[in-house]
C-alpha cells in the first residue's frame, strides 16, 4: 500500500521532507519531528496539498516562523505546512500594503517606511512571520495586528479568498481562523507620517527589549496571557519561580513570563514549568493562568494537566 507521504509528495509541487527536525526551526529550539515537512512551490500547489491532507485524512498543521510555540518531544503526526515568503506575489496601493504571510514581520514596517507609511510601530522586535502575527494576534503595549489588518487571503481545499478582518474574531492575542485555512497574504491599512519618529519609536521598544527580555538565550516570547488588570510575569514571580529550572528550561532571571532554553532543554521540561507556575498562581491567587504559547504535536496527557494544543 502507497505511503500517504508518498502521494503527497506525487501529487504537491515543492519540498517535502519526511521526519523533518522541528526543534531548530522554532525560536525556542525544542522539540521533535514532523512526519512530513511540506513547502509549497507556488498557490496552486498550496491548494493541492490542502485536497490531499483532505481526501487522504492526514492531520494538517501550519509553522510560521516558529515563534510562540512549542513543539512536542514525540514530533508532530501529519503534515506541517511552512508558507514560503515569495509564495504570493505582494502589492502597494496607497496607504495599503498587501504582503505574503511567509514574510518575516519585519517585511511590514521595511515596506511602510519606504513608502513613507506608519503606524506598525508595535511590530519592532516580534520575531516569526506575518502569518503567525495574524493568527495570535501580536502585538504590545502599543498596538496590535487588528490595529493594521483589514483583509487577509485564505486557502483552503475549496479554493481561496480573502476575508475581513471583521470576521476573525481578533482579540487580546486571538484571532479566529477557519480550521483548515491556510493564511497566504496580508492585507495592512498604514497612514502617512513621520518616518524618523516611527524609526526613533521602534529602536526605543527594540532596547527596552534588551534590557527586560532575555533575548540572548533561545525563547518562545511570552507564555502565559495577562490576566485582567495584572502581569502573569508578576505573578510568576510572586510565587517563587523566578529564576526556576526544571532539566534544561528555565523560567528567566531577567523576565518571570519567558521560558529559556539554557541548553538541552526538552518540551516535557517547559511543560513542567509551565504546570507548575499554574498550580502556584491558582493556590495563592485564584487566577487560571492561560498559555499564550501554542502547543503543537503528541503530547502526552500527563504533562499537559489541562493545558490546550
Amino acid at each position: 500500500m502507497t505511503d500517504w507521504r508518498d502521494e503527497i509528495a506525487r501529487r504537491v509541487r515543492g519540498e517535502a521532507v519526511r521526519d523533518a527536525p522541528l526543534g531548530g526551526r522554532t525560536t525556542i529550539r525544542v522539540g521533535g519531528t514532523a512526519d512530513l515537512l511540506v513547502r509549497p512551490a507556488d498557490p496552486g500547489a498550496l491548494a493541492e496539498l490542502l485536497r490531499a491532507v483532505r481526501d487522504l485524512g492526514v492531520p494538517l498543521h501550519v509553522l510560521g516562523g516558529g515563534a510562540n510555540t512549542l513543539v512536542a518531544d514525540a514530533g508532530v503526526r501529519g503534515v506541517v505546512v511552512r508558507v514560503p515568503p515569495d509564495l504570493a506575489p505582494e502589492q502597494t496601493r496607497g496607504e495599503t500594503l498587501l504582503l505574503g504571510a511567509g514574510q518575516p514581520t519585519s517585511r511590514l514596517w521595511v515596506r511602510g517606511h519606504a513608502l513613507g507609511l506608519v503606524g506598525m510601530e508595535f511590530i519592532a522586535g516580534i520575531p516569526g512571520t506575518l502569518g503567525g502575527a495574524v493568527a495570535m494576534n501580536a502585538g504590545t503595549q502599543i498596538g496590535e495586528m487588528k490595529d493594521v489588518v483589514r483583509r487577509v487571503e485564505l486557502a483552503t481545499a475549496d479554493g481561496a479568498g480573502f476575508v475581513d478582518a471583521t470576521a476573525l474574531g481578533f482579540a487580546y492575542r486571538t484571532c479566529r481562523l477557519p480550521t483548515g485555512a491556510v493564511v497566504t497574504r496580508v492585507e495592512l491599512a498604514l497612514r502617512p507620517g513621520d518616518v524618523a519618529a516611527s524609526e526613533a519609536s521602534m529602536q526605543a521598544d527594540r532596547d527596552r527589549r534588551r534590557r527586560t527580555q532575555p533575548l540572548d538565550r533561545p525563547n518562545f516570547g511570552s507564555t502565559f496571557r495577562n490576566p485582567p488588570g495584572d502581569y502573569a510575569g508578576r505573578l510568576i514571580e510572586a510565587v517563587g519561580l523566578k529564576g526556576h529550572r526544571i532539566g534544561g528550561a528555565l523560567w528567566s532571571d531577567v523576565h518571570a513570563n519567558f521560558v529559556v532554553n539554557a541548553g538541552g532543554a526538552t518540551s516535557r521540561d517547559v511543560l513542567g514549568l509551565l504546570n507548575l507556575a499554574r498550580t502556584r498562581v491558582k493556590e495563592r491567587f485564584g487566577i487560571a493562568l492561560e498559555t499564550e504559547v501554542r502547543l503543537l504535536g503528541a503530547f502526552v496527557a500527563e504533562d499537559l494537566q489541562g493545558l490546550t494544543i
